[in-house]
């Protein structure tokens, strides 16, 4: 499944199924083909995504000296989630949900 996420603030967000899936999770809600995030819900899931990617980052020393090792670099949370976190500032700030799936 891909998610299309969209706010009248802000462009259209397309996200793929899995990394979709693990930002729902994220937010403590299960993966659906539609779904809303109310405008007073915005700063509690701001803050659930920060605390997930400060999470990820805390061992960072040891991952950095894996990423030196590994072929490609890997993607972490901060890159994945940076659109939808700037999606849903925005879309705070202008007063407006945001949905997918519809």
């Amino acid at each position: 499944m891909i998610y299309k996420f969209r706010s009248a603030a802000t462009g259209d967000l397309i996200m793929l199924g899995p990394q979709g899936d693990q930002m729902l999770r994220l937010l403590g809600r299960e993966p659906a083909a539609k779904g809303i995030i109310e405008v007073d819900d915005m700063p509690a899931a701001l803050a659930a995504l920060q605390a997930a990617i400060a999470t990820e980052e805390a061992p960072a020393a040891d991952a950095a000296a894996e990423m030196a090792e590994a072929a490609q670099p890997a993607v972490g949370l901060r890159q994945r989630l940076w659109p939808l976190v700037e999606m849903l500032r925005r879309s705070h700030a202008a007063g407006e949900p945001v949905v997918w799936g519809v």
